[in-house]
């Protein structure tokens, strides 16, 4: 099958409209998730590090599956594997509702993520292949950008209020009504697309990565309340599964991990600060809610109007990301973005910004606005420089990335805080043992900073089209042994 066939502009409006519900509701899960927290924790008698499995199981395996579910998208067709997608999230979102305790809860939460691996990075192909125009496309993806503002400012908002009316467990339930209209409309307007040609499955690599990510995490989440050896183990087969990607992936003629694309300093870039990026935000709403809510005692809606500032200044900068992106570039947006994140986690590390309400605050718009920023150039820079065929195992790449962030920073900076707090008073003990996240958080603003000034330059954008006329070329020579063969 041709790629996706030239749309008239209404309906194309309406395919990314039914993309950004996909988005709204995996991007509403995890910030309405984080309000319940606390709730959570009380009502499932949950340790630190239960709450950040309930955070990372998902996360966890999103990252290991979206390139399996891009490339598998490329392969079969993209609206197959979104639907399928939007059904598997449905039912775990109806499943997390309904869990007795905590380890059916992060099972659950799992099921969710298979299903929502199939949505983002298949949603951003079936973007990039219905805008093939790069302006329009970069201001679609500001679009796209924008809807996860929607979900941190509307997020906290409407878990709060869920959380003190109904009780956590109906977080999940409005995952129901969005997730079935979003399948009778792909259903209805979404045009089937695939690559030309068809990627073959690549199981080792995805066993590798499922080993690298879950050992990984393991061994950051566990080693606060772990002996060491229980934690050495796991961080061996991270290393042995790191190791075997490397060499295993480039001996592949269809690998699962491209290594090519990293080649592209812009594409290298936009990885790294994606991974940079949301370990911030993941930390960032961690310490957050738990300081909120069991630290100056408010509740779950008070929590999510203090998180307002922090969220608004997202939603609003969000479409102008997209816009000077299309306009300028992704240097401006990514040195705005890095700027602010750096500025923001220092205010918490060295000043204990939360023991004051302006300086709270100050915060919160500070992070809201770099985060803002932030997601518009890493996805237009994962997918702009990239063969079109390629565009669903690209945009898996930066997702992976995206959702690997946010695990690693629960993770690390949640373990910071449990060594930190150990057996003494929660309350009095939280500033200082969340000082060194605050410190964690600055450093990848700091990192967003530097990366987005180093990949966005004229020997950067080189490296790109040199890495896309080799992957383009490659393709070619693939097309043409095949044929031979055949």
């Amino acid at each position: 099958m041709a790629p996706m066939p030239e749309l008239s502009p209404r309906r194309r409006m309406l395919v990314l409209a039914i993309c950004c519900m996909s988005l709204l509701i995996v991007s509403l899960d995890n910030t309405v998730l984080n309000v319940a927290l606390p709730s959570m924790q009380q009502d499932l008698h949950a340790s630190t590090s239960g709450l950040q499995w309930t955070i990372d199981a998902y996360t966890l395996v999103l990252a290991s599956l979206l390139m399996l579910a891009g490339s598998t998208a490329d392969r079969i067709g993209r609206k197959r594997v979104f639907m399928a997608g939007l059904v598997v999230f449905t039912l775990g979102s109806v499943l997390c509702s309904l869990a007795p305790n905590l380890e059916a809860l992060v099972a659950f939460r799992m099921v969710q993520a298979v299903g929502g691996s199939m949505l983002n990075p298949v949603a951003m192909s079936i973007i990039t292949n219905t805008f093939t125009d790069p302006r329009e496309r970069a201001r679609a993806i500001g679009v796209w950008g924008a809807v996860v503002g929607i979900s941190m400012a509307a997020g906290p908002l409407v878990g709060g209020l869920l959380v003190e009316s109904v009780g956590w467990r109906s977080i999940f339930w409005i995952n129901l009504p969005v997730g079935l209209a979003a399948l009778l409309l792909t259903l209805r307007f979404v045009p089937e697309s695939r690559a030309p040609k068809a990627r073959r499955p690549d199981p080792v690599g995805q066993l590798l990565v499922i080993a690298l990510f879950g050992t990984l995490t393991y061994a950051i989440i566990e080693a606060p309340s772990t002996p060491f050896t229980s934690t050495a183990l796991p961080a061996a087969v991270a290393l042995a599964a790191l190791a075997g990607l490397l060499w295993y992936e480039p001996r592949r003629a269809q690998p699962l991990i491209d290594l090519r694309f990293f080649r592209s300093a812009p594409f290298s870039g936009a990885t790294v600060i994606a991974i940079s990026a949301f370990a911030a935000l993941g930390g960032f709403l961690f310490l957050s809610t738990l300081y909120l809510q069991n630290v100056r005692g408010l509740n779950a809606l008070e929590a999510g109007l203090w998180m307002l500032p922090m969220a608004a200044p997202t939603f609003l900068c969000a479409p102008l990301s997209g816009r000077l992106v299309g306009s300028r570039g992704p240097r401006v947006p990514l040195l705005i973005a890095g700027c602010a994140m750096t500025v923001s986690g220092i205010l918490f590390a060295a000043f204990e910004a939360e023991t004051s309400d302006a300086t709270l605050v100050a915060g919160y718009v500070l992070f809201g606005i770099g985060f803002g920023f932030v997601n518009a150039p890493i996805t237009n820079t994962a997918v702009s420089g990239m063969p079109r065929a390629q565009a669903g195992v690209a945009a898996a790449v930066a997702s992976t990335s995206r959702q690997l962030g946010q695990t690693l920073g629960v993770a690390v900076v949640g373990a910071v805080l449990a060594s930190g707090v150990g057996a003494s008073s929660y309350r009095e003990m939280f500033v200082p043992a969340a000082r060194p996240g605050w410190w964690i958080i600055a450093a990848c603003g700091f990192a967003v900073l530097v990366l987005g000034a180093v990949s966005s330059g004229r020997w950067a954008r080189g490296t790109a089209e040199r890495t896309a006329e080799r992957l383009e070329s490659a393709e070619v020579r693939d097309v043409a042994v095949t044929a031979e063969r055949d």
